[in-house]
């Protein structure tokens, strides 16, 4: 859609100076420790987390003074407006900390709370990856599509974090683990962008994932001609839960809905 393309423009910048600011603190990083705080929800925050966050938000609103933002670090502002920015300067504060690569900045532009755009930048891996609605999804540029696949037995799972799953979706969760081939696990968003690339079937997670951790994915994953959506199959949204699914082939997702009703 052409009224994308401004949005576009603006998304990109960002990320390019989210690029800059992570490259810079991961060579920092590797030439010794680097300090964190816990939050109140006890997860971890560095003071590169907040730095990328003010610099994506001051980029944004110059460009879109009357667009919304939600972000990981500040909170909302305008959270009502018919556009609002959804971001997490690090998807994968913990992969950061101790060095792993798997840790990406999230920008996602949602409009009237549904998510039309979005960017994800893996820094170490030099892979920007970015989904508009009613377009092809691409990393740096070029197409990707999701496999198909239709056998959950033999489906190649991604899961961010076992930890967090709520006492409720336990159940449904385990029997998911137990019912495919294999899984990988502490991938945060590159789990979900390795769906789009048609290396994994399937990805869900339960009690770890917020509209900051998400939004952007769904353009990214939906573009590439997968699906996703909550655990009762519906579109995720700004105002969706904790409980996010999604596959490569919308006939796997049918059959993991059935399956996650059946017991949960």
């Amino acid at each position: 859609m052409p009224e994308y393309e401004a949005f576009l423009d603006i998304a990109m910048q960002a990320a390019d100076v989210s690029r800059q600011i992570l490259t810079e603190h991961r060579q920092k990083y590797l030439r010794g420790n680097y300090d964190f705080k816990t939050k109140t929800d006890a997860s971890p925050v560095t003071e590169t987390d907040e730095r990328v966050e003010r610099e994506i938000r001051s980029i944004i609103s110059g460009a879109f003074p009357d667009h919304g933002m939600l972000g990981e670090e500040y909170g909302a502002d305008a959270a009502t407006a018919e556009y609002v920015w959804v971001i997490d300067p690090i998807d994968g504060t913990r992969q950061f900390i101790v060095g792993y690569p798997f840790y990406g900045t999230l920008i996602a532009l949602c409009r009237n709370g549904v998510p039309v755009l979005g960017v994800v930048e893996m820094p170490v891996m030099a892979e920007r990856w970015v989904g508009i609605k009613g377009r092809q999804s691409t990393v740096n540029g070029l197409p990707i599509q999701t496999r198909p696949h239709t056998d959950l037995a033999t489906a190649l799972v991604a899961s961010s974090n076992t930890e967090f799953v709520f006492k409720s979706d336990r159940a449904a969760y385990n029997h998911l683990i137990a019912s495919t081939k294999w899984r990988v696990y502490g991938g945060a968003c590159y789990g979900y962008m390795s769906l789009a690339a048609g290396k994994i079937d399937l990805c869900f997670d339960s009690g770890i994932m917020r509209e900051v951790d998400y939004c952007a994915l769904v353009p990214i994953i939906e573009g590439a001609g997968g699906v996703m959506s909550d655990w009762e199959g519906n579109p995720l949204t700004m105002h969706s839960g904790m409980q996010v699914l999604a596959c490569g082939d919308s006939r796997l997702h049918e059959q993991v809905l059935r399956e996650i009703k059946a017991h949960r």
